[in-house]
């Protein structure tokens, strides 16, 4: 049994389309994605509509509440001002399909694998999914986020960073993010956009079972074209992050 773990698209159509190229290579059994499908990105519906189409298990990330809730935010905030700035542009782009779709996406998925192991799926933690979970995450603060839940694997997203650690019997991963993968440097001001979508593979044969983390090339020029003919407010600053990676 082979289990594609994806997460945080966050509305880039174009990094999804890579990852789902790359996945028809790889003979596999099952999508799953982990959240943060539509929200900060240039093409909400049309995201959306490719999620569905994949009639997938979704579990609901942070983000993807912004559009069932109704949000405050901080009216002094530059940051803040553009970011509700599209996410009213994308909710008027949606249909109400659109909405109950999201609507029904899960705060967690568990899903049976071989040999009585299992594969518990989330965003952030099975408990929130505003957590985040590192590899330096001291282990108490994981207990804490992880709670009564236990499973063989667990995956969640959310810091779009791929991760591999060990907690007691469990695997737990993170698969990186589709549509807004992230480096890490020593400063915010450092971090940066790399050219590539990721995502993950869970891999389960009788008693062995293994995880494989897959980093796809993308045309960041295609990602840029897409956004500047798309319509999203405040534009030119979300191309602004991905011009840094060509």
């Amino acid at each position: 049994m082979r289990i594609v773990i994806l997460s945080d698209i966050h509305a880039n159509f174009v990094a999804l389309q890579t990852v789902l190229a790359d996945i028809q290579q790889q003979r596999v059994d099952q999508i799953v994605c982990l959240g943060d499908v539509a929200a900060g990105g240039p093409q909400p519906c049309e995201v959306v509509q490719r999620v569905r189409d994949l009639d997938c298990p979704v579990v609901r990330g942070n983000t993807d509440e912004w559009f069932l809730v109704p949000q405050t935010y901080d009216a002094n905030s530059e940051k803040e001002r553009r970011l509700m700035a599209m996410l009213e542009w994308a909710m008027q782009q949606f249909t109400s399909a659109d909405i109950d779709f999201m609507r029904a996406f899960q705060p967690r998925v568990e899903l049976s694998l071989e040999n009585g192991k299992n594969l518990l799926c989330f965003h952030g933690s099975p408990q929130a999914n505003t957590h985040s979970i590192w590899a330096t995450t001291p282990e108490d603060d994981l207990a804490r986020m992880l709670g009564d839940y236990r499973a063989t694997v667990m995956a969640g997203g959310h810091t779009h960073s791929p991760m591999l650690r060990r907690f007691r019997d469990a695997l737990i991963i993170n698969p990186g993010s589709v549509g807004m993968p992230m480096e890490r440097g020593a400063t915010r001001e450092q971090d940066r956009r790399p050219p590539w979508s990721e995502y993950a593979i869970v891999e389960s044969r009788g008693a062995n079972l293994a995880v494989e983390f897959r980093r796809v090339p993308r045309d960041v020029g295609a990602v840029v074209r897409g956004a500047r003919e798309s319509g999203m407010p405040h534009v030119e600053e979300w191309v602004g992050e991905w011009s840094m990676s060509q």
